[in-house]
């Protein structure tokens, strides 16, 4: 079951982005947490930042044991998952709510909470890469897509009721990248694009003020409610202050510690959903482009696994948990300038949590264990 030797044929490349990445969040969030009561007294590592090294710890336990593990055990470990979480999701509304929401559990013994939404994107992915291998012969036909669709559903329902709209929507773009790997019915295919395409211009055209936010709003309220269609306003604080604070960070930015604008928590939740544009306004224009050159590399790499994989499980396995990595960072870094509606998706490895970094820690895990195992059978 675990292989200890085959950590050898590891792809090395990976390391040093993901660790420049870590380096990136833990300076970010020490400068953005230094004068909060989550802090320690002038020291560097805050309260916050130790938590973060804390989670990249255990996350790099998933990591490694992940790697270790054959990937096609998760097989039988589908439906386990897929079940477990969806209880978690569906056990949620028996729960007392934090900040008004249904997202998290809140954990006693550690004082920390449980996002069920976060490991629901891992579940999903691995019992859509079981089910269409095992449908590879009539994968084409639309009971195929049917079937997938109804097993996507239930999930992305109990996270929609949550409210999670920003979980919800990276399920799709997911699903659309595993349903393409996997062979699904082309028209199935061109629908689902046509639905995400029509979204995202019609998002990008209200953000940009081509459309006016006040005269769609009658017709908006037929669709969505009123709290969901205002996330559509462009001229939030959230995101106003967003815009500032990386514009504020010209070309080689304030330096770190020295912003005015997040150090004077003019900025919201600059650790958490914001940390990209705090990020570029202590390190500006080329600090950022650091970033973005560091996540390309990455998702680049596990694109690249999609390629060498030696079967199909593994094949639409790895596409996805691509396009899971690509789709929080467009995201993510799309509503902090300004071209989506910010609806709390994080920014991997960067933001400040530990669901997110303990997920993405063991996806990119299991991107090693498909890798190492290319030339093994």
């Amino acid at each position: 079951m675990w292989q200890h030797c085959c950590l050898r044929r590891i792809d090395f490349r990976t390391i040093p982005l993901i660790l420049g990445l870590m380096v990136m969040s833990v300076l970010i969030i020490t400068s953005t947490t230094h004068e909060l009561q989550c802090s320690a007294e002038g020291k560097f590592l805050t309260f916050c930042c130790k938590k973060q090294i804390q989670w990249f710890s255990v996350g790099l336990c998933a990591y490694l044991f992940f790697a270790k593990l054959d990937y096609r055990k998760l097989r039988n470990w589908a439906w386990v998952l897929y079940i477990g979480t969806t209880l978690l999701l569906l056990g949620l509304f028996f729960t007392e709510p934090i900040q008004g929401v249904h997202r998290w559990y809140r954990i006693p013994i550690i004082g920390g909470t449980l996002q069920p939404s976060e490991y629901a994107k891992l579940s999903l992915i691995i019992i859509l890469s079981w089910f269409l291998e095992k449908k590879e012969r009539v994968v084409g036909s639309w009971g195929t897509f049917f079937q997938a669709a109804g097993l996507i559903f239930i999930p992305f329902l109990l996270i929609l009721k949550q409210p999670d709209l920003g979980s919800a929507l990276v399920l799709f773009p997911i699903v659309l990248g595993m349903f393409y790997f996997g062979g699904i019915h082309p028209i199935a295919i061109k629908v689902m694009s046509v639905i995400g395409i029509t979204i995202l211009i019609f998002t990008s055209l209200v953000f940009t003020g081509i459309l006016s936010h006040n005269e769609l709003k009658s017709i908006a309220m037929h669709l969505l409610k009123e709290y969901q269609y205002e996330r559509f306003n462009p001229e939030t604080y959230h995101r106003n202050a967003a815009q500032t604070s990386i514009a504020m960070g010209a070309y080689m930015g304030s330096g770190w510690k020295k912003s005015t604008f997040t150090g004077r928590h003019f900025l919201p939740a600059a650790h958490t959903d914001s940390v990209f544009p705090a990020f570029t306004e202590e390190f500006g224009l080329f600090g950022a482009t650091l970033m973005l050159l560091l996540f390309f590399a990455l998702i680049y790499c596990s694109f690249q696994v999609t390629v060498v994989a030696r079967d199909r499980f593994g094949e639409i396995l790895s596409a996805g948990i691509a396009t899971y990595l690509a789709i929080h960072v467009i995201i993510n870094i799309g509503m902090m300038c300004g071209f989506l509606p910010i609806t709390g998706v994080p920014l991997i490895l960067i933001t400040y949590g530990g669901s997110s970094v303990t997920l993405t820690m063991g996806v990119l895990g299991i991107l090693q264990s498909i890798y190492i195992r290319r030339f093994m059978f």
